[in-house]
């Protein structure tokens, strides 16, 4: 398992949910955290709880639907002067569910995939070229095992496309210390999962971490956060070592 200790860490969508609770446990582990949200003011209170684990914390603020703000929320990152070594591209937006399948929208999939698919892809190209350049990065893009729901195939099919980047990306990252792997939360109780999926929003962890914790050189995995939950960190890490591509 690699030291986070003092690595700048950035999770998109991380003022709530399953990417606030990351920041907490990489927190716990002494890593230095920029939070992204939709409104930067939504970042105060997460700020506040996690520099009581003695890390430095900053936040931007954009819309993950305009690209204009994507590229405006890197520069600032980019002027602080720190480096970022881990990447979690937590942030997600359901798409509309369509009871009448047939009339799925083309606005809905251009929704969908400006916040699932080309939100992450984008920030994944800004910060890859400077961690293969030095040799260390980890980035985890969220992903999701929905299938078989054409009424949400927006959603769905960002999901597929995003999988399907990071899979084909790992011929040109496995055995650097370059890792890239998509991270599946499971059906949560969150803002984007709603209150009817069956797990509660904590089980995520130690799940979400484990592929960037990892130290073993492969990327292209999937890993399912549900198969971790109730694992110490140390147990959850040596089970992550065994999934394969």
């Amino acid at each position: 398992m690699i030291d986070v200790k003092g690595k700048w860490t950035l999770i998109t969508g991380g003022c709530r949910g399953v990417g606030r609770l990351t920041a907490i446990e990489m927190a716990k582990l002494g890593a230095n955290i920029i939070l992204q949200g939709r409104d930067k003011a939504h970042a105060e209170p997460v700020i506040a709880e996690l520099k009581k684990y003695g890390v430095e914390v900053r936040a931007v603020g954009c819309n993950l639907e305009s690209e204009a703000e994507i590229d405006a929320a890197l520069a600032e990152i980019d002027s602080w002067g720190v480096q970022v070594d881990l990447v979690f591209n937590n942030a997600g937006l359901m798409s509309h569910y369509f009871t009448d399948y047939l009339t799925n929208t083309m606005d809905d999939f251009h929704h969908a995939m400006a916040v699932n698919f080309f939100a992450p892809v984008k920030i994944a190209y800004h910060f890859l070229p400077s961690m293969i350049e030095r040799g260390f990065g980890r980035m985890q893009l969220t992903t999701s095992g929905i299938a078989n729901e054409p009424e949400l195939m927006g959603y769905a099919c960002a999901k597929a496309a995003l999988t399907k980047f990071v899979k084909d990306f790992a011929c040109k990252l496995n055995g650097t210390d370059v890792m890239m792997n998509v991270m599946d939360p499971g059906w949560l109780r969150t803002d984007l999962g709603g209150p009817n999926a069956p797990n509660a929003p904590e089980t995520v962890i130690p799940g979400s971490m484990v592929s960037v914790l990892l130290d073993d050189k492969k990327s292209g995995r999937w890993f399912s956060a549900q198969e971790f939950t109730g694992m110490t960190l140390a147990d959850a890490v040596e089970k992550g070592k065994k999934v394969e591509a």
